[in-house]
């Protein structure tokens, strides 16, 4: 189904009440990340699958876009997800698309690939959380004190991207402008909506790492992240997690720190006490691309 054929309402409930709900699939989130995407639907929005796609060479192909961590098949009561990828695999030539952590990893399909994030649960309260933090992380809050580091909360979608864009950015130049764009428009639609946040630590008066963080049902999520790398022996981005930590502790049941599957940067979420969790990654790359 075509975005234009899309019953956004049916759509969207489904999404909201599925057992597998993620803020990334809603159709506003989606229309502000993707340059096209589509829907495999069944019967009256029982189970829908958001398909984020592009065209190369005249080839319909099924991409990750960026901002968003995971997608695949959200269902409001138990389904087969195999009919899905069957159809989905007929339909596209090349597709690389991540599902979500409660779509079952079908390990005797070879297109599937595992990939890993990491989650904190929140529900241990603050104090208990950071008293299991590891001795790093402890001194960085030590260091964060001593540089008199200070936390705001606020809106300050430009200054966080631009941050980034000084610092990750440049390690990652296939972040393009264009996606800066989306990511400044999806933080403000967020902020407006109460379902995004911004976090920024300043160091006499210099802001020195900053943070999105995105709101759905009981879950808070990292979207984007940054300090200056320039300044990095202040221990400002534990401090700024370990403010987070903090701040959604009371109403909230699990952190996720937006996952990643490289060994360095999830050595260090699991110091903050986080566990590893897997969803499935669906690659199909045909030899002529």
């Amino acid at each position: 189904m075509s975005r234009g054929e899309l019953n956004e309402d049916k759509y969207n409930a489904c999404i909201e009440s599925s057992q597998q709900s993620l803020i990334y699939a809603y159709s506003w989130y989606l229309d502000i990340v993707c340059d096209q995407w589509s829907v495999l639907v069944l019967n009256d929005y029982e189970v829908v699958m958001p398909l984020p796609h592009r065209k190369k060479y005249l080839i319909q192909y099924v991409h990750p876009p960026l901002w968003v961590l995971q997608l695949g098949i959200f269902s409001k009561n138990e389904f087969s997800q195999p009919d899905f990828i069957s159809i989905l695999e007929k339909k596209f030539r090349f597709i690389e698309l991540r599902l979500n952590s409660e779509n079952t990893l079908e390990k005797e399909n070879s297109l599937f690939v595992e990939k890993q994030f990491q989650e904190l649960d929140l529900t241990q309260g603050h104090e208990t959380i950071k008293n299991a933090y590891q001795s790093d992380r402890k001194k960085d809050l030590k260091r964060a004190e001593r540089h008199q580091l200070k936390i705001e909360w606020g809106s300050g979608a430009k200054e966080l991207i631009q941050l980034f864009q000084n610092n990750v950015g440049k390690r990652t130049p296939e972040i393009k402008e264009k996606d800066y764009s989306n990511l400044e428009k999806l933080i403000k639609t967020c902020v407006d909506q109460n379902v995004g946040e911004v976090c920024s630590v300043y160091q006499e008066g210099q802001l020195v790492a900053s943070a999105f963080f995105l709101k759905h049902q009981e879950t808070i999520t990292i979207l984007c992240s940054s300090t200056d790398f320039s300044n990095r022996k202040n221990g400002a981005n534990t401090f700024l997690i370990d403010q987070a930590i903090q701040r959604y502790s009371g109403g909230y049941k699990t952190f996720n720190f937006g996952g990643s599957s490289m060994k360095s940067i999830a050595k260090y979420f699991f110091s903050f006490g986080a566990e590893e969790r897997i969803y499935p990654m669906l690659i199909k790359k045909p030899k002529l691309l």
